[in-house]
């Protein structure tokens, strides 16, 4: 094969979430040519994109940051569960203290990557016109990069404001004295709708399906008690690794019906007191496979919710006596507050099962029965999550096929991480791998260590391509659909399984366990990757990497 020159870079990374500064981090000090791009204007990716009033993380701290010695021994946090401030300025932190600016080229968003097959890298067209060339292409976008917004008749005539809550106006929106309308109840309408209550002249929140929100038990944290923790600190993120959440902790070694009811219910009342997403992560060891036991759960749940709501027709509709999914097969959201501003009288909810939404009006949502009038809506409605970030960045592979069509029948990817048509990529916290079902930095690192060690495994056999054998990907990519059959997680139409995108195939999109995907990983290095299918080219000017 004739010679090639070299690509710009070893490696480009698209996206300056956890995933991407990590690798970058990584893939630096290794001595790789490296880039990071991303169309934000700061690092910090979900974290610059959701800076709606209210957004914060739903994993404490320090279990929601970089194990990273020289980071974390110079950082201290003002509260358990941090805001989007807050992670902001703490990505700034980061680079600083690892010295990544130089490589970072914030403000570039990426429209096309292209694989050359002659010659042999990654053509990238950045928006502007620039195009860039690299030996690996490395997105790290997160799964819920790509935000859904329904199809809403009239909503180009709508005379108010509107926006995503992940898509918020990075000058913010005044919400005091507006008429809102919240269109979902999931995790960012939940806590919008904290907030708006507090100064809106009306809040009107849509809702599908219930939320079944846990306590939060938001603590303010002072330097001091951080510095005398740290000391634990190290321990604490080895741990987080062996978990199944990437947490401090996972579910018990015992069923919920092995235990009488005394027992039960004491464990139950023990996690609801500490807060946070524990009654959903160290629980029983059957609540998310077994319904007699998932039922337990969600009555106590009901039966605390209950006790917090004064109307009986706002408590069904809110906490209904018959579970509107298996409690935990839809990602719990934190809330403070959350079920008490039902009784302010600016706040109302429509049950959009019973009253669904008909068109938007210049100055109204139209119901089927009746409307609801407004002046800014905020869609509440989640993400494409898993895919779709990498395919709007209108990547095509061998013989021109473009990602979207590959997945087109679903999702595929070995080890969650290469898809076969597509060599010398990898992307990091993408479908398939533990992503939305993991604590962010615990996944970063497992899968940045890994892709790093694999590069500098590459580099020393002077081997130019790898793609991962379709075998090997059909064969992940089944495990992954079989660990799902065994859990209750089907039984839940949640964007787990795809099903809150019209047209996208039911599966689930997540790797179920933290600790065994990295344990898969290790055996894939162990054992030679052999799940890839490498190529060598010899160059006059010597190899790329």
């Amino acid at each position: 094969m004739r010679s090639t020159g070299s690509p710009d870079y070893d490696a480009v990374i698209v996206g300056a979430g956890f995933s991407g500064i990590y690798l970058l981090h990584k893939l630096r000090d290794a001595g790789f040519k490296v880039l990071l791009v991303d169309a934000a204007a700061q690092p910090g990716g979900i974290w610059y994109w959701n800076c709606y009033p209210g957004a914060r993380v739903d994993s404490q701290v320090p279990l929601y940051e970089f194990s990273i010695p020289e980071v974390w021994k110079s950082w201290a946090w003002s509260e358990r569960f941090p805001g989007w401030k807050e992670l902001r300025a703490y990505f700034r932190h980061v680079c600083d203290t690892l010295g990544l600016w130089p490589l970072m080229r914030m403000g570039s968003r990426v429209e096309s990557a292209r694989f050359d097959e002659e010659g042999r890298r990654w053509r990238l067209q950045l928006e502007g016109g620039e195009g860039i060339s690299t030996h690996f292409l490395l997105p790290a976008l997160g799964f819920a990069s790509k935000p859904y917004i329904p199809d809403m008749p009239g909503i180009a005539a709508f005379e108010g404001d509107w926006c995503h809550t992940a898509r918020w106006p990075q000058q913010g929106i005044d919400l005091s004295g507006r008429r809102i309308a919240v269109i979902g109840t999931g995790a960012s309408g939940v806590q919008i709708a904290q907030e708006a209550a507090k100064c809106a002249e009306k809040l009107t929140l849509f809702q599908r399906t219930p939320i079944l929100g846990l306590p939060m038990r938001q603590e303010r944290l002072t330097e001091d008690i951080q510095q005398r923790d740290k000391q634990g600190y190290p321990a604490i993120f080895v741990r987080r690794k062996r978990t199944n959440g990437g947490f401090e902790c996972q579910s018990l070694d015992i069923s919920a019906l092995d235990v009488d009811a005394t027992t039960r219910n004491n464990h139950f009342e023990t996690l609801w007191r500490q807060g946070g997403l524990k009654f959903w992560y160290n629980n029983f060891a059957d609540i998310l496979t077994n319904r007699e036991a998932n039922r337990y759960a969600y009555e106590f749940w009901r039966k605390k919710v209950l006790a917090r709501i004064i109307d009986p027709v706002m408590a069904e509709k809110l906490a209904p006596a018959e579970p509107p999914h298996p409690f935990g097969t839809k990602r719990p959201s934190l809330e403070q507050g959350y079920y008490e501003i039902f009784e302010q009288d600016n706040v109302a909810l429509v049950d959009l099962k019973a009253n669904a939404i008909i068109r938007i009006e210049p100055q109204a949502i139209k119901m089927e029965d009746g409307e609801v009038e407004c002046d800014l809506i905020i869609f509440a409605t989640g993400f494409d999550a898993g895919r779709g970030g990498l395919i709007d960045m209108n990547i095509t592979g061998r013989e021109g096929l473009p990602l979207w069509q590959a997945w087109e029948d679903g999702l595929r990817a070995y080890l969650g991480m290469a898809v076969s048509g597509f060599p010398n990529m990898l992307f990091a916290y993408g479908p398939l791998s533990p992503s939305g079902f993991a604590n962010g930095p615990t996944s970063a690192e497992i899968q940045g260590d890994w892709i790093c060690d694999f590069m500098v495994w590459l580099r020393r056999r002077d081997i130019d391509l790898f793609e991962g054998k379709p075998a090997a990907e059909t064969g992940w990519t089944e495990m992954v659909a079989a660990a799902g059959a065994m859990t209750l997680f089907p039984e839940a139409a949640s964007w787990y399984m795809g099903a809150n995108i019209p047209g996208k195939k039911r599966q689930l999109i997540n790797f179920p366990s933290v600790s065994s995907y990295a344990a898969l990983c290790d055996e894939e290095a162990a054992g030679s990757y052999a799940g890839f299918a490498f190529e060598k080219l010899t160059r006059k000017d010597g190899p790329t990497i």
